[in-house]
């Protein structure tokens, strides 16, 4: 029997229906990623790996949230307000130790970024100078670099002049402290910004005598920006291998900001950073080589680099014991990796640029 024509366009319009059903695309899965700082480039990676789609075409609708000095980015994940942070490893295995099930899953940085500057003319060229000076610190767990290798040099912290720093180098530029700490990608760059008053021309490097704990000579670096998630989310169906996803989709856009540091430096700009221009793009070179070259591969976790954390901050009260086994887990970071395939997440090439800063950082 002949089928009358309103049911046979009828059918044409179901099949075609259907047929877009089965094209729409799958919804994706949200990710709520905790940022331990205000947005810069420090976390240039995460808005690169999101800009570039990188994430979605994961599967991925990650949600980037800032930290600041009002939160606690740490136990934001250990609520579950957020599904992975970005924090320094010491301060997660402290949280752990208080009582949290958080599992570090990568390590982003492969080096410390804090460093000791102070001028030339101190005559503070390791820590063995320091002594018997007044020593900046921020204190409350962003000491034990620094304690650590006054005690290597022979000398009791405790006995030293040791002076609470705000969390800028105004303590170094007044004269009230003699060394000060900095983070290279932030606070050092606003001694370079600031006017030296017998010149009346910014600070250069010249003129200034950094002390990095990275160096073998110091040898007392601590891991800092790793990610990390509860253990209970990771054990929920299905989030071992959202975290995998996500891990491979940063590591790409941490790898297109070494690639496009400049882009990346616009990116965080245009996602509204306060800092200036010329203070971000310093602080991504800085960042990138805090990451590059990576030996073992972006994300990957490196055995004597976290004994060596652990065991500085056993020795100075941030942890009371090591942690368990469980405190890590490498098999994510692992799996992640190896789906990169043929993209360089090594970047044994990688060299720094040179950054002209301005006063100010603008």
């Amino acid at each position: 029997m002949k089928m009358p024509k309103r049911f046979a366009a009828l059918g044409v319009v179901v099949a075609i229906a259907a047929s877009a059903c089965s094209a729409a695309p799958a919804a994706l899965t949200t990710v709520k990623l905790q940022l331990q700082w205000v947005t810069q480039a420090q976390f240039a990676g995460y808005y690169a790996a999101l800009d570039q789609g990188y994430y979605k075409d994961a599967g991925l609708d990650v949600q980037i949230l800032i930290g600041g000095p009002q939160v606690n980015n740490v136990q934001v994940v250990a609520s579950g307000g957020a599904d992975i942070g970005v924090a320094w490893l010491p301060n997660m295995l402290r949280s752990r130790e208080g009582g949290t099930d958080l599992v570090s899953i990568s390590q982003i940085f492969a080096r410390s970024g804090t460093r000791m500057v102070s001028f030339k003319t101190k005559n503070i060229a390791a820590p063995a100078d320091m002594h018997g000076k007044k020593i900046g610190s921020w204190l409350g767990g962003n000491e034990p670099e620094l304690f650590a290798a006054l005690t290597k040099a022979g000398f009791d912290p405790k006995s030293e002049n040791i002076i609470q720093q705000n969390f800028d180098m105004s303590g170094l530029l007044s004269g009230d402290l003699d060394v000060a700490q900095a983070m290279i990608y932030n606070e050092y760059a606003q001694v370079l910004e600031a006017k030296n008053p017998a010149t009346g021309k910014l600070y250069t490097a010249d003129d200034l005598t950094v002390v990095n704990f990275n160096d073998t000579s110091v040898g007392t670096a601590m891991l800092q920006d790793q990610l990390f998630a509860s253990a209970a989310w990771l054990a929920k169906t299905g989030n071992s291998a959202i975290a995998t996803k996500f891990l491979t989709a940063t590591y790409k856009g941490w790898i297109y900001c070494r690639d496009n540091a400049q882009k990346c430096v616009d990116l965080v700009l245009a996602k509204g950073s306060q800092l200036g221009a010329s203070h971000q793009a310093w602080q991504m070179n800085e960042i990138n080589a805090l990451i590059w070259p990576s030996t073992n591969g972006i994300g990957q976790f490196d055995q004597a680099a976290y004994d060596q954390t652990v065991q500085i901050a056993t020795t100075y009260g941030v942890l009371k014991n090591a942690p368990s086994a469980d405190a890590t887990r490498s098999d994510l970071a692992a799996a992640a990796y190896a789906a990169l395939g043929s993209v360089d997440g090594k970047g044994a090439g990688f060299t720094k640029s040179t950054v002209t800063l301005v006063e100010g950082g603008k």
